[in-house]
C-alpha cells in the first residue's frame, strides 16, 4: 500500500507538472498575439529560452534555498518514494519558471535578450525561492510570527502572490527602468497605439492558460490523499467572474475578454482551497474589473508601457488574492476559516516589497553595467530580425 501510495502522488504530481509546463505554450501565444509581427520570433524564443535557463538556476541553486533540499547525491538516494521529490521539484520549477514568463509579456519589443537571460537567472536562484520558502516551507520563521501575532500563518494555497504578484512587481520595476516604446507616447501628450498582430494567437494562448490553470491549482494539493473537488470548482468560477467583468468593463474588447479568464485565476489562487464558490465568482468578478481599469490607466493616464499588462493583471489581480483569500476564506462568509486577513495583508506586503526591490537591483545593475534595452534602430527594425535575423512570416512566402 505504501509503494501504491507513493507510486499514485509521484503520478498525480507529475501530471500537474505536465498541465503547467503546457502554460508555457500558453504564455508564449499569449505575448505573440499581443506584440506587433516584427516581435513574435523574439516571444517565443524568450519563453523557452527563459525556462530552460529557470531550470538550472532552480535545480542547482532556488530549489535549495526555498526547501534545504539538493540533488547533489547518488540516484539510489533521488528515487525514494519512487522518485517523489524530483516530480515535486518538476512541478514546483513550472512555477519558478512561469516569473520570467510572466516578465517577458512586460518588457516585450525593446529588450537585450542576453541580459533578460541572466535577470531570470538570478531572480529563480535567489529572489523568487526566498518568498517561496518563507511563505511555503517556514522559512526565516516570518510564518511562525505570524500565526503567534495574528492567529494564522499567511495562506496561499497556489501562488496568487508568491507566484502571479511577484511576478507583476518585479515585472513593474523592469518596464519603469526599461522606459517606453519609441512612438508610444508623444512629447505633447500624445498615446499612439500599438495594437495587437494577432486576435487569434492571443486567444490562443489565453485559453491554453486556462486549460493549465486546473493544474496549476488543483494540483498543488501535491497528493492524492490532501487533492479537493473545492479547488476545482472554485477555480471555476473565478475563472468565469473575471470573463463575465472583463466583457463589461472592457466593452467588448477581446484583448480584455481573454484576459479576464486569467484575471479571475490568478486572483484565485490563494483562496481556492478555502472559499465558498460564490466567494470565488466575486473574487474572480473584481479581478476581471480590476485588470480592465488598471489596464487601461496604467497605459494611457501613467503612461507606463506594460506591453502585456502583466503588472495589473498579475501584480495587481496577485494582491488582490491574497487579500481575497482573508475576506473570502473566512467562515463568516462562507469560507473554511483559518485565516487572518492581518497576515494576508502583511504576507502580501512583503511579497510585493522583495519583487520590487529584487526587480529594481537586478535590472538596475543590468541597466548600469551591460545595457537591458535595445538601441531605437534595432527596436524599429523588430527583435526578430534585431535577434534572431528572422522574421515570423517570409515577405516573399506564399
Amino acid at each position: 500500500m505504501e509503494f501504491l501510495k507513493s507510486g499514485s502522488d509521484v503520478l498525480f504530481v507529475l501530471l500537474g507538472a505536465i498541465m503547467v509546463l503546457a502554460m508555457h505554450a500558453g504564455f508564449a501565444f499569449l505575448e505573440v498575439g499581443t506584440v506587433r509581427r516584427k516581435n513574435q520570433v523574439n516571444a517565443l524564443v524568450k519563453i523557452i529560452a527563459d525556462f530552460s535557463v529557470s531550470t538550472i538556476a532552480y535545480f542547482f541553486i532556488g530549489y535549495g534555498i526555498a526547501y534545504g533540499i539538493d540533488f547533489l547525491t547518488g540516484a539510489s538516494t533521488l528515487t525514494e518514494k519512487n522518485g517523489y521529490e524530483l516530480v515535486k521539484f518538476f512541478f514546483l520549477l513550472t512555477f519558478a519558471a512561469a516569473i520570467p514568463a510572466i516578465i517577458s509579456g512586460g518588457i516585450a519589443e525593446r529588450a537585450k535578450f542576453a541580459p533578460q537571460l541572466i535577470a531570470s537567472f538570478i531572480i529563480v536562484a535567489l529572489i523568487y525561492p526566498l518568498f517561496e520558502g518563507i511563505t511555503w516551507n517556514g522559512l526565516l520563521g516570518i510564518q511562525g510570527w505570524m500565526e503567534a501575532t495574528f492567529g494564522a500563518p499567511f495562506h496561499d494555497f497556489a501562488g496568487s502572490v508568491v507566484v502571479h504578484a511577484m511576478g507583476g512587481w518585479l515585472a513593474l520595476a523592469a518596464v519603469l527602468l526599461l522606459g517606453a516604446r519609441h512612438g508610444r507616447y508623444g512629447k505633447n501628450g500624445e498615446i499612439f497605439a500599438h495594437p495587437p498582430s494577432s486576435i487569434p494567437f492571443l486567444a490562443l494562448g489565453a485559453r491554453i492558460l486556462t486549460v493549465g490553470w486546473f493544474g496549476f491549482n488543483v494540483m498543488s494539493a501535491q497528493s492524492i490523499d490532501a487533492v479537493s473537488g473545492l479547488v476545482a470548482v472554485n477555480s471555476l468560477m473565478a475563472m468565469i467572474g473575471g470573463v463575465l467583468a472583463a466583457l463589461l468593463a472592457g466593452k467588448n474588447d477581446p484583448g480584455f475578454v481573454h484576459n479576464g479568464p486569467l484575471a479571475g485565476l490568478v486572483a484565485i489562487c490563494a483562496g481556492s482551497d478555502i472559499m465558498h464558490p460564490i466567494g470565488a465568482l466575486l473574487t474572480g468578478l473584481v479581478a476581471g474589473a480590476l485588470f480592465v481599469y488598471t489596464f487601461t490607466l496604467a497605459q494611457n493616464k501613467w503612461r507606463i508601457d506594460d506591453v502585456l499588462g502583466v503588472w495589473p493583471l498579475h501584480g495587481l489581480c496577485g494582491v488582490w488574492g491574497g487579500l481575497a483569500a482573508g475576506i473570502f476564506g473566512s467562515a463568516a462568509l462562507g469560507g473554511l476559516g483559518g485565516v487572518s486577513l492581518l497576515s494576508q495583508v502583511a504576507g502580501t506586503a512583503l511579497g510585493v516589497v522583495i519583487a520590487l526591490a529584487g526587480g529594481a537591483a537586478v535590472y538596475g545593475f543590468l541597466k548600469a553595467t551591460m545595457g537591458i534595452r535595445l538601441s531605437q534602430e534595432e527596436e524599429y527594425q523588430g527583435a526578430d530580425l534585431s535577434i534572431h535575423k528572422i522574421s515570423a512570416e517570409s515577405p516573399y512566402g506564399e
